[in-house]
């Protein structure tokens, strides 16, 4: 009876292993293992070389260089557009890129101050156009650092929000952006007392980070995550600043591109934060009705799991009691003496 019991204990094993399968899934998470910098899509002081020029990057509108100090995508003059793109396509499937800017303006602080600045990673590369000084309808990813808000909004500017172009879909400039949006955040990024930076990771059609550096030295802050976005292959890297009747200085510092290396699906290493991201692809939507599903059925797993776990070592324990019985009734009785194979019958 006992041992009838064992083996049908066993034989539900595999149905709450397979119930919690997606734990595993999530066990086999690839993380970033370690970066390499990638000089082509890098840029620092003094940006260009004796022919005025430099290998890797582009610039032009009214942008400019100061080779001690930044590249000046505008100045503090109304109808100003300026852009810096990488002269050659981003290969690296899964890569880093940070970058330290600077948006103020001089003199008087209560003056109005916009537009602002964007980040692109796009399939095309230095098209002039409305969107913060680039084209509109791009097809990949734009970031975009707004210090002028268009409408009333609820949350605070400057503002930091991500677009995922189709080549097809309009930037929504009159709402600056918020139906367009796959992610964004409020950061005071203008005058403060720390180098800003702007950190974006990308893991090919799998995940995006987009974490900001304003309040403290070495201290990131989360913006936005987003997971199961897909981006051209072989993207351009580039940047652009508008000024309007409102008017700042829009400064690109400095620009480190890495080439991020994965480890293997087993290693769990220096863990991607953002966990809770939504997941999206370029036609939208989201997964949270599977997700919520997949932790139904892990509960529902973990606790069939513990059930089982907990009826055989109950079967053990009388097992064992039956026995040390069965010892002590012979010890005293002798040989002949009598034995009991179950509980009940005793």
């Amino acid at each position: 009876m006992l041992f009838k019991e064992l083996l049908y204990l066993v034989a539900l094993l595999p149905v709450g292993i397979l119930a919690a399968l997606d734990d595993k899934a999530k066990l086999a998470n690839r993380t970033i293992d370690r970066t390499v910098s990638l000089r082509t899509h890098s840029i620092y002081p003094p940006y260009i070389d004796q022919d005025l020029q430099n290998r890797w990057w582009d610039f032009g509108g009214d942008a400019y260089v100061n080779t001690n100090k930044h590249i000046r995508l505008t100045r503090q003059v109304p109808s100003q557009a300026g852009w810096l793109w990488s002269r050659v396509p981003l290969t690296a499937s899964n890569f880093v890129i940070e970058v330290e800017f600077k948006v103020n303006i001089s003199g008087d602080n209560n003056h109005l101050f916009g537009d602002g600045l964007a980040v692109w990673v796009t399939k095309d590369r230095a098209q002039p156009g409305p969107v913060f000084g680039s084209k509109d309808q791009f097809e990949g990813l734009g970031i975009f650092l707004d210090t002028y808000a268009n409408s009333r909004h609820p949350y605070a500017f400057p503002r930091i929000t991500g677009m995922l172009g189709d080549g097809k879909t309009s930037y929504d400039q009159e709402h600056d952006g918020e139906q367009n949006s796959i992610g964004a955040c409020s950061a005071n990024y203008r005058r403060t007392n720390v180098a800003t930076k702007l950190k974006i990771t990308y893991l090919r059609d799998q995940y995006l980070n987009v974490k900001i550096h304003h309040k403290a030295w070495d201290e990131w802050t989360d913006c936005f995550t987003v997971r199961g976005l897909a981006l051209p292959l072989a993207p351009y890297v580039g940047f652009s600043a508008m000024t309007g009747d409102v008017t700042d200085n829009h400064d690109i510092i400095s620009v480190t591109t890495y080439s991020a290396i994965l480890s293997s699906p087993d290693a769990q290493r220096d863990k991607l934060s953002g966990a809770s991201g939504k997941r999206v692809s370029a036609s939208g939507g989201g997964g949270g009705f599977f997700s919520w599903v997949l932790f139904f059925f892990s509960l529902i797993g973990k606790l069939f799991l513990a059930f089982i776990a907990f009826a055989i070592g109950v079967q053990i324990y009388r097992w064992w009691i039956m026995r040390q019985t069965n010892a002590r009734i012979k010890a005293a009785f002798g040989p002949g003496g009598t034995y009991f194979q179950d509980a009940k019958r005793f």
